[in-house]
């Protein structure tokens, strides 16, 4: 991992307007201070009016977007970084709305043979016009329970909401609306819950540790995320060779299958008989000191620091290419 000095100021973007804000500023802080103590240029900047002209103002900047939610995520800002023409970590927009949009990357996965759990999305203005007990029996007919239902676009699950049964379900579609106007309702898969991380530092997707996930609550949730002590992380998980292996092909072939780059974490299940279900996955992962991504990288026996500042000199590579 040698230095690369053509590149200029690495501009580490956190912040935004989404409601994972305050995560991402800690993600960002974390990223800062790794790129720092390997001796990088870097500055730190929110989503501010004033960003274009900073971009502008620096010679060869590399921007480290380290935004979750909402614009960070969606492929918006990547957008805008493809615009001014700045190198920047990370997957490209078309690959970001594929997998920000849970209606867009589940179905996407299940096509390409990836085992999914059953799921159905529904628009806010379909459930209020077609009547809300019409479709809540079909739901529960179509998906079965226990189910989730979250948000299409979000992350951090907030506004997910276990249900058990179906009286509990208008309300988890309303907790659901309230961060979008399309929910998707999805089997919830019994199992151990892990976190497969996805960097490509040689031009190939490679799978760390997975991380088991064992919330106190019994539910990830935001509180469970990103309360230190809340959720207890097991790392490498416990789960056998054989499907930890599984786990690790699964993750990878949802990197690919959705298009992404750079770095990316693949949220599965792994059902009492060894086989893993995709979930979701993330082109932002959290930083922070409970994030799951830095622990996968202690686990491999990397440095956290080294692998930021190798991500930034190959997105410099691309762009120069």
């Amino acid at each position: 991992m040698n230095d690369n000095p053509t590149h200029g100021p690495i501009v580490v973007l956190a912040g935004g307007l989404s409601h994972e804000r305050d995560v991402s500023l800690r993600s960002g802080r974390r990223v800062a201070q790794a790129l720092r103590d390997q001796g990088k240029e870097v500055v730190e900047s929110d989503l501010t009016p004033d960003l274009i002209d900073l971009l502008r103002s620096l010679e060869n900047p590399v921007a480290f977007p380290v935004l979750h939610g909402g614009v960070g995520e969606d492929g918006g800002l990547q957008q805008v970084l493809t615009l001014l023409d700045v190198a920047y970590v990370g997957s490209d927009p078309g690959a970001c709305r594929r997998s920000f949009n849970k209606a867009v990357g589940g179905p996407l996965a299940a096509q390409a043979g990836l085992a999914r759990p059953r799921m159905a999305a529904l628009p806010h203005d379909m459930f209020r016009e077609l009547g809300a007990a019409a479709l809540v029996v079909a739901l529960g007919e179509r998906i079965g329970f226990p189910m989730i239902v979250k948000p299409a676009r979000g992350g951090s699950a907030l506004g997910c909401t276990k249900v058990d049964a179906v009286e509990e379900l208008p309300s988890a579609m309303v907790a659901a609306y309230s961060y979008g106007d399309l929910a998707v309702v999805e089997e919830f898969i019994e199992g151990t819950e892990v976190a497969v991380t996805v960097v490509e530092l040689d031009g190939a997707p490679v799978a760390l540790p997975a991380v088991e996930i064992r919330p106190n609550s019994g539910i990830y949730d935001y509180t469970a995320r990103y309360t230190a002590g809340e959720t207890r992380f097991i790392v490498p998980a416990t789960l056998g060779d054989e499907a930890a292996a599984a786990c690790a092909e699964l993750a990878v072939a949802a990197h690919r299958v959705l298009g992404l780059r750079d770095l990316s974490r693949a949220d599965i299940v792994v059902r009492p008989d060894g086989t893993p279900v995709l979930i979701e996955t993330n082109v932002a992962p959290g930083m922070t000191e409970t994030s799951l991504l830095p622990q996968a990288v202690e686990a491999a026996g990397w440095d956290f620091g080294l692998l930021c500042a190798q991500l930034v000199d190959n997105s410099w590579a691309r762009h120069l290419a």
